[in-house]
């Protein structure tokens, strides 16, 4: 049938097996027809034209973000359930060198672009009466495509507090151990050359890692000597280096994880992780562009409420379209935008719905309380050392330098960052301030809601403040021609909420996060300032300042510290709590097996379920919540006794094969081919890479 050269095969198979398009089209060897020609099946299983879906389908996936792709590529495997993706956002394809080139995350940002939700707070009366931007991906991919690409693990308490916090969670989905295997089942761990270890001061242990997961986790292909002063000099102020950072304790200084390809030095995200090596799935559609208004539900039924369906418009003007769900309904728009719908939906407190002029379908008082954010800063220093923003000045674009961005980090208990007597004394003040901070910070005034901010607020003060856990991220930053040391607060007190003002979910919810309203929050980040500064007079590192122009020697006292900080900082980009897993009674929305309280059929599988902020990055834990809520959603549909502690990285035994499937299972990167005629192209090529592998 085909004419094939051994160069043809080789450009075939290396240009699929990548996985991606490159970031660098104009350079590339292999950019020929052929590797266009397959290039072009990463769209195979992404729908243009709208007629072309089904009137129904098993499962319906709103949000095809970080979490609703890899829900799409799990639950499809058994091919005898049908899935379809809903996502407001474009596919990403007319913009995928800005997606892929990770360095354009900072020089060529889609943030403020059409793939940007834009989202802009209230008037944080914390934060000197500012509207803060909240940038949020609206692609396909979500804010895995536009983000700083960190990959940063929970800690085990973290995880654990969860599964403590919801008696229910008897299958313990949400203890360490199962949500460990999880994450790194999602995971493909690629070492950083010797030369970029020792440059960097990367320290790793690989067996900590996944190995055939979906998702690369690595390090820039190139690095500076700026980066290999950071350990060094965080640990002449007690912060320690941790040389294994992703196996429960991730505490400490170090060079952590991104989420790069380090076979082509691209971005790795749900879409190219999940979706673009798979063969044509007969049982999955993808459609952009597609925005989901409302929920459908069963009409006349007494009990849980039932969802038959979604609407969606690909506009405000659009006319709205219907789509069955035939099993469940699942919610993965994140933590703004699955509350925001929800609510237009009639679940959610009574009050905003009726105010909205929404039918109240049920009285869900959680739905859209106790929104946590991590709230961030920058210190700015000049420097006498190279940048990563020198070089792209220079004009510097090799594969290898476009592949750099921002990877140290450290987490610093409270212990270490404000002394043993004064951690002593902001706990006890807490903690005797449970009361009054949940009668003030949350306007609802519901008590279940209350309860659960109770319950929430207890275990940061009682548990995460008197632990190893981190309370301030630093970070450091030298992709512009000055140096950032950032600070970041990762157990905010403060919370806020989310809810609709209009039954449309094209105009904006309102979204308060109440930044620094509790006290604590304010003199935790005050220290983290305190400290970054502390970093820059550090040796190694201090050898390489010239001084701080951010915010500058006229900031000293703590009033200068507090009035310089709520003028200047802003989103961490993590929000969560939305949609909380928790007991009904503490204001919770979903169970341990994310099923929305009051219905039968939906689920919330993203960020937003969090019941409180993780000292990390929303990236990795996400990537294995969403592993675990395709694990509950396949075993209860298969009939299979759930045992969460035999998810396993292997991409040969998954936990999740199923008797029904005609497809053999693969929880790694690289897809099986069951699919007939339209898999023919895949399989020629992955049997002709395979032979060039034994070459």
């Amino acid at each position: 049938m085909w004419s094939l050269t051994k160069a043809t095969i080789l450009t075939l198979s290396s240009t699929y097996f990548l996985s991606t398009t490159s970031a660098f089209p104009n350079s590339n060897p292999l950019e020929t027809q052929q590797t266009r020609d397959v290039n072009n099946l990463r769209a195979r299983n992404i729908v243009s034209d709208s007629s072309a879906i089904q009137g129904s389908y098993d499962f319906i996936i709103v949000g095809g973000g970080l979490a609703g792709l890899v829900l799409a590529s799990r639950l499809s495997e058994d091919s005898n359930h049908t899935v379809l993706v809903l996502e407001a956002g474009e596919s990403g394809d007319a913009n995928i060198t800005q997606i892929n080139t990770p360095a354009d995350t900072y020089y060529d940002s889609l943030v403020g672009s059409e793939y940007d939700y834009a989202y802009q707070t209230a008037q944080q009366t914390g934060c000197s009466n500012r509207n803060i931007s909240w940038p949020r991906g609206k692609v396909l991919g979500g804010s895995s495509a536009i983000n700083g690409m960190y990959l940063v693990r929970p800690n085990e308490p973290e995880i654990n507090a969860i599964h403590s916090i919801n008696p229910n969670d008897t299958d313990e989905f949400w203890t360490w151990d199962s949500y460990y295997a999880a994450m790194k089942k999602s995971e493909t761990f690629g070492a950083p050359s010797a030369d970029i270890a020792a440059e960097a001061g990367i320290q790793y242990n690989a067996a900590s890692y996944g190995s055939s997961g979906p998702i690369h986790w690595s390090y820039p292909g190139e690095t500076f000597n700026l980066v290999g002063n950071w350990t060094p000099s965080l640990a002449t102020l007690g912060v320690p280096s941790n040389p294994d950072p992703a196996s429960g304790d991730n505490s400490g200084a170090y060079i952590t994880t991104s989420s790069i390809n380090p076979s082509n030095w691209t971005r790795s995200y749900s879409r190219s992780g999940y979706i673009d090596p798979l063969p044509p799935r007969s049982n999955l559609d993808i459609l952009p562009s597609a925005t989901v208004t409302n929920i459908v539900w069963k009409s006349g039924t007494s009990g849980n409420l039932t969802a038959t369906g979604v609407q969606w418009a690909s506009s405000s003007t659009a006319a709205k379209q219907t789509v069955n769900a035939n099993k469940e309904v699942i919610l993965a728009a994140g933590t703004i935008g699955t509350a925001q719908l929800l609510q237009l939906s009639g679940v959610g407190p009574s009050k905003y719905l009726q105010a909205a002029g929404v039918d109240v379908q049920l009285d869900l008082p959680g739905v859209g309380q106790r929104l946590q954010d991590h709230i961030s800063g920058s210190l700015i220093y000049g420097t006498n050392a190279e940048t990563a923003g020198d070089e792209h000045a220079a004009g510097v674009a090799t594969a290898e330098f476009l592949s750099y961005i921002n990877s140290a980090t450290a987490y610093v208990n409270l212990t270490t960052l404000l002394g043993s007597d004064s951690a002593s004394a902001l706990i006890s003040s807490a903690q005797a301030e449970i009361d009054s901070s949940a009668s003030s910070l949350l306007p609802l005034g519901d008590s279940t809601v209350a309860a659960g901010y109770k319950a929430m607020y207890d275990t940061i003060t009682n548990q995460f403040y008197s632990s190893n856990s981190g309370q301030i991220e630093l970070l450091l930053s030298i992709t512009s021609t000055s140096v950032l040391i950032q600070a970041a607060i990762q157990h905010p007190l403060s919370v806020g909420e989310i809810y609709i003002t209009s039954d449309s979910v094209f105009n904006y919810p309102y979204l308060n996060p109440n930044y620094l309203v509790h006290d604590a929050d304010l003199t935790i980040l005050r220290e983290g300032f305190k400290m970054a500064r502390l970093i820059s007079q550090a040796s190694p590192i201090s050898a390489y300042l010239t001084g701080e122009t951010t915010p500058g020697s006229s900031v000293s006292t703590d009033d200068e510290w507090d009035t310089w900080i709520q003028g200047a900082v802003g989103t961490e980009y993590h929000p969560t709590g939305t949609c909380a897993m928790l007991p009904l009674e503490l204001g919770g929305v979903v169970s341990p097996s994310l099923l929305v309280y009051g219905t039968s059929n939906v689920r919330v599988a993203d960020a937003s379920v969090y019941p409180f902020e993780l000292s990390s990055h929303l990236g990795a834990p996400t990537y294995g919540l969403a592993e675990q809520a395709s694990t509950i959603i396949r075993d209860y549909w298969n009939g299979v006794s759930t045992n969460p502690n035999a998810t396993t990285t292997s991409s040969s035994s998954s936990s999740s094969s199923t008797s029904g499937s005609q497809e053999s299972k693969n929880n790694g990167a690289f897809p099986t081919f069951a699919y007939g005629s339209r898999g023919i192209v895949c399989a020629t090529i992955a049997c002709l890479a395979g032979c060039m592998m034994v070459l």
